[in-house]
């Protein structure tokens, strides 16, 4: 006999609640510590100025500036970039206050498509299924928690930093999750011929005026987009259309063509803040972490 929500289902839920709480609380202990150390201690440049920041009378940058231009007169995409996270926490006057352990990402994390009509992404019956099975057992085999790397579109919806390096003719992102990165070629080179899948496929680029585009195919089958679980598989082709609105914001229109997973093509919109006076840290997720154990055993497996 159970009594209230002692139920194995609840039980579950509350352990795995527990772990995700956990993992954050470290997270944010860990920020403040870092926070509290002196700049001369670390080892990062955590409070390194940014060159060539606008800034307002009272020195806090102007996110508002003018876009920064490439010598060609292309919009330059360079920078530390993070998902904009609106306010989501009130106090009872209903005026903005921090999250607590709330460490941001976009709310399309969670749920890609809940801005698309219907709040889902337009799934075939079988990846519907798998979505809701993934999504009802608390996402425990997402990739993030296994420690795999975090495909696009993930890492622009994720609370973690990205940093671009932009040239004429090459797009280097930099995740600090893992060290991964990608190169966004827009060189004029043509995808490469039967590739090898990869977890970040092959993405080459041009521009739309003052838009950058970006193709990427060649992913690996069985992919997650987002922490719900919604599948996209190796014949995908995504497409992201990048403009910097201005010094400080970013807005990535991504189009997603899977038609082994979905009935139709779908775009939704992402936006990215930019970051200034700081820098990426390391952030492993390394050899010898539990999590993914212990939410297996909580599962029963």
């Amino acid at each position: 006999m159970y009594i209230g929500d002692e139920s194995p289902l609840h039980t579950q839920q509350a352990a795995v609640r527990a772990l995700v709480c956990a993992r954050m609380k470290r997270l944010t202990l860990l920020a403040c510590i870092l926070i509290a150390l002196p700049a001369a201690g670390l080892a990062q440049w955590l409070h390194h100025p940014t060159e060539a920041v606008p800034r307002k009378a009272d020195g806090k940058p102007n996110f508002s500036a003018p876009t920064p231009r490439l010598p060609d007169g292309k919009p330059d995409l360079s920078g530390i970039w993070h998902a904009t996270q609106p306010n989501r926490c009130v106090n009872s006057q209903g005026d903005a206050v921090p999250c607590g352990i709330e460490i941001g990402g976009s709310p399309l994390g969670g749920n890609l498509g809940r801005n698309l009509p219907g709040g889902s992404l337009p799934y075939q019956p079988w990846a519907a299924k798998l979505f809701e099975e993934r999504h009802a057992a608390l996402s425990i085999d997402d990739p993030h928690v296994r420690c795999l790397p975090d495909n696009p579109p993930r890492h622009w919806t994720l609370p973690h930093l990205t940093k671009i390096v932009h040239t004429q003719k090459l797009v280097v992102l930099l995740y600090e999750v893992n060290a991964m990165y990608r190169q966004l070629f827009i060189d004029g080179r043509p995808f490469p011929e039967d590739p090898n899948p990869a977890w970040n496929g092959y993405s080459v680029g041009h521009w739309e005026g003052d838009a950058l585009v970006v193709e990427t195919r060649g992913f690996r089958d069985n992919l997650w987009i987002d922490t719900w679980g919604s599948p996209m598989s190796d014949v995908a082709k995504m497409t992201e259309k990048f403009r910097r609105l201005n010094f400080g914001t970013m807005e990535i229109e991504v189009t997603i063509d899977d038609p082994k997973v979905y009935t139709k093509p779908f775009t939704l919109t992402l936006s990215e803040s930019l970051e200034v006076d700081t820098e990426l840290i390391d952030e492993f997720c390394v050899e010898g972490d539990k999590d993914y154990e212990r939410l297996q055993r909580i599962r029963g497996k």
